[in-house]
């Protein structure tokens, strides 16, 4: 659809103020990634990724380790499609996600950065790997090879039943993986059946897993779920239907922290999926980029609580509209909770 309506969608960020021209990615390896560091170095103020989550991570890949990073705004393509569900942006319509562009709303939102690491040549020896970043959902264990288990056909063709046959699948064949988890306030080491950092309430398609998450606060939502078998692990997606109840299971560790780190306990590989993909084994740490990277996205239809920065701009704005009637016995309070950002 979005190159039926390529034209229509030019026009809108034309619309909007902006000379534009297109990319068409290719099949070699990190193609929208290097298009995106070109992109950017090349001085353009802003890049519109058109794709699903993977396509974004590349953008996003390609804009993150840059000094100078322009705006970036998406055009969903893809199957599931977190991002756009997060940002607000309509998932159905690559015309109508276009369009946001002409509301001027932006979010400046958390990047998460990842330094992963291998055994070197020497005994105990761990090698850097070169930097990488996720901009939704960084998750570990048996059930979060679920994403990239699924062939892409499949998801194409059946989208969300193709996750739950897999989904089914893997229950059969859960298997807890051992490792320290530190994170800014704790630790946990032991056997663990999955491990979730998530920088926006969007995950697999939910709302309810990271109720409270907020886009832009500099806080991953990281959520430990302990060793668990099929009744309890069933238990736990039952609470997250119900709402968000999960979090007060005593089966999960539920946690804010701007840095986590993962290591083994064992030589069993720790898989790590990275906003729907394959990304490498732990050992990994995960540092919070706060507002490292501004979106357009639909901010009226968006929770008042999801971002930090909203709450600001309300408070300006009721400022604005009180200064220019001339009043200011009735100015509001600002709220308590900026002060710290």
């Amino acid at each position: 659809m979005v190159k039926r309506d390529m034209l229509d969608i030019l026009n809108v960020y034309e619309q909007a103020g902006y000379e534009t021209s297109t990319f068409a990615t290719t099949p070699a390896p990190m193609s929208a990634q290097n298009e995106a560091t070109r992109a950017a170095k090349a001085g353009f103020d802003l890049i519109v990724a058109a794709g699903g989550d993977g396509t974004i991570n590349e953008v996003v890949n390609g804009i993150a380790p840059l000094e100078k990073r322009p705006m970036m705004a998406i055009i969903p393509a893809g199957t599931t499609n977190d991002y756009a569900r997060a940002l607000k942006v309509s998932r159905d319509d690559p015309l109508e996600a276009a369009k946001v562009i002409l509301k001027k709303q932006t979010v400046k939102m958390d990047i998460g950065k990842i330094q992963a690491f291998k055994t070197g040549e020497k005994e105990g020896q761990l090698v850097k790997q070169p930097v990488r970043y996720f901009m939704n959902i960084a998750a570990l264990g048996t059930l979060s090879e679920l994403t990239y288990a699924v062939p892409s056909a499949m998801k194409s063709l059946y989208g969300y039943l193709a996750y739950l046959v897999k989904g089914a699948e893997l229950l059969t064949r859960l298997k807890p993986v051992s490792a320290k988890v530190t994170y800014d306030d704790g630790v946990y080491e032991g056997d663990i059946s999955m491990i979730f950092l998530a920088l926006t309430n969007s995950v697999a398609g939910f709302e309810t897993i990271v109720p409270d998450a907020k886009l832009d606060d500099g806080q991953f939502t990281l959520l430990i779920v302990k060793k668990s078998n099929l009744w309890q692990i069933a238990q736990l997606v039952s609470q997250v239907l119900k709402g968000g109840a999960h979090v007060h299971n005593p089966q999960l560790i539920y946690k804010k922290t701007s840095k986590v780190n993962i290591e083994p306990l064992n030589d069993d590989p720790i898989k790590v999926n990275l906003d729907g993909e394959y990304g490498g084994d732990a050992p990994m740490t995960f540092e919070n980029l706060k507002q490292h990277i501004e979106f357009v996205a639909n901010i009226d239809e968006m929770n008042t609580d999801v971002t930090t920065t909203k709450i600001q701009e309300q408070f300006v704005e009721q400022v604005e509209k009180l200064e220019a009637k001339g009043g200011h016995d009735d100015l509001p309070e600002e709220p308590a909770e900026q002060a710290d950002q």
